[in-house]
C-alpha cells in the first residue's frame, strides 16, 4: 500500500445503514493492513481551524525568555511548554528538533478526577489561545468518539464498547513547532521514528511533505492530508489491546531540503487516550490459534508511565 485509504466521517453519521457500514469496513480495513486513514468530515470546521494555527503561531512567536515561565516542572510534560529538544523517541537519546504545547483534559461532572489531572495552563500573554485550545480539544475528542464507534463496530464489540473509558480520558492536545533549522543536524529529526502511545491519533497539520509511514514492506511512505482533512493513525494502547489486529504503525517527521530549512512547520495531533484505569488487555475475540496472546495484561495508566519513562520525560 502506497497511498494511505481515505475516508468521510458524514457517511458513518448520515444514518444510511449502508453508508455506515462501507465506512467501518474501509476504516477497518486501514487501520488493519497500515494503521493510518485520511478522514473527511471531522467536526472541526476551517474557521476554527485557522483560529487555532493563528494562536498557536502567535505562541510559538513569544521569546524564549516568555516561553520558559509555561515549562511545568514535575509534571512529565503533560501540561504547558515543552522546549526545544527535550522529548526524544523510545530507544533514542538525541532530542527531536521540536517544541509543543500541552492542552489536558477539561473534566466534566467527575470533581474527583479533576484534582487528579494536572491543570491546564493559562497563556498571560494571548487572550484567546486557551479558549481556542479548549474548543479544538472538545470538538477533536468528540470526532475520536465517533471513530472508536466505528472501530468497535468492526470488531464486533458494542457500537459504545469504549465510550465509558474515552469519558474525561487522559487525552492531550499538542500544539508542535518545528522550527527552521539552523545548523546541520547531528542525526537529529523533527520528529524520530516512532509509534504513537495512545488509542487513537487524530492529526492536523498533515499538508504538505514532512510525516511519513513505515509500510508492511519495510518502505517509508509519505502520509499527506487536504486541507479538510485530518489524518487518524492507532497508537500503542489500541494495537495491544486488539493483539496487534489493528496496527500501531511507526512514523516520523523528516526534515526538509536544505533549501528549505528557513521555513517553520506546525502540526497539532489530538493523542486520544483513555482513563488511567481503563485495562488494555487483549479482547478475547483478537486471540486465537492463528494469533496467540501477545502483551502481558496492564492498565493504560502504568503502560502510558512505561513509555514516559522510555521517551525521557520522566525518572523511573
Amino acid at each position: 500500500m502506497s497511498k494511505i485509504p481515505k475516508v468521510d466521517l458524514n457517511d458513518y453519521l448520515s444514518g444510511d445503514i449502508s453508508s455506515k457500514k462501507k465506512f467501518v469496513k474501509n476504516l477497518g480495513k486501514g487501520f488493519s493492513e497500515i494503521g493510518f486513514v485520511a478522514v473527511k468530515g471531522h467536526l472541526l470546521n476551517n474557521e476554527e481551524k485557522e483560529s487555532l494555527y493563528k494562536e498557536v503561531k502567535q505562541f510559538f512567536n513569544l521569546s524564549d525568555i516568555v516561553k520558559s515561565k509555561y515549562i511545568i516542572k514535575g509534571l512529565a510534560s503533560q501540561r504547558g511548554y515543552t522546549p526545544l529538544g527535550k522529548e526524544h523517541a523510545k530507544g533514542k537519546n538525541i532530542g527531536d528538533l521540536k517544541e509543543f504545547w500541552h492542552f489536558g483534559q477539561y473534566v466534566k461532572s467527575e470533581p474527583e478526577l479533576e484534582n487528579k489531572y494536572p491543570k491546564n495552563i493559562i497563556v498571560e500573554e494571548l487572550k484567546e489561545f486557551n479558549e481556542i485550545g479548549q474548543k479544538t480539544y472538545e470538538l477533536l475528542e468528540e470526532t475520536g468518539k465517533h471513530i472508536l464507534r466505528a472501530i468497535s463496530s468492526y470488531l464486533k464489540l458494542e457500537e459504545t464498547y469504549f465510550d465509558k473509558h474515552i469519558f474525561n480520558g487522559n487525552s492531550i492536545l499538542r500544539a508542535i513547532h518545528y522550527p527552521p533549522i539552523t545548523d546541520e543536524p547531528k542525526k537529529a529529526e523533527r520528529a524520530a521514528a516512532h509509534g504513537d502511545i495512545n488509542l487513537i491519533t487524530l492529526l492536523m497539520g498533515a499538508q504538505g511533505k514532512g510525516l511519513q509511514i513505515l509500510n508492511n514492506k519495510g518502505e517509508w511512505v509519505d502520509a499527506i492530508a487536504e486541507d479538510d482533512e485530518i489524518i487518524v493513525n492507532i497508537g500503542d494502547m489500541l494495537s495491544r489491546h486488539t493483539n496487534n489486529r489493528l496496527k500501531s504503525t511507526i512514523h516520523r517527521v523528516v526534515n526538509p531540503p536544505k533549501n528549505l530549512w528557513n521555513s517553520s512547520r506546525y502540526s497539532i495531533p489530538f493523542f486520544l487516550h483513555p482513563r488511567l484505569e481503563m485495562p488494555l488487555n487483549c479482547i478475547d475475540s483478537c486471540i486465537d490459534e492463528n494469533n496467540p496472546k501477545k502483551f502481558k495484561d496492564i492498565t493504560a495508566g502504568d503502560f502510558l508511565h512505561e513509555r514516559l519513562v522510555e521517551l525521557g520525560l520522566v525518572k523511573d
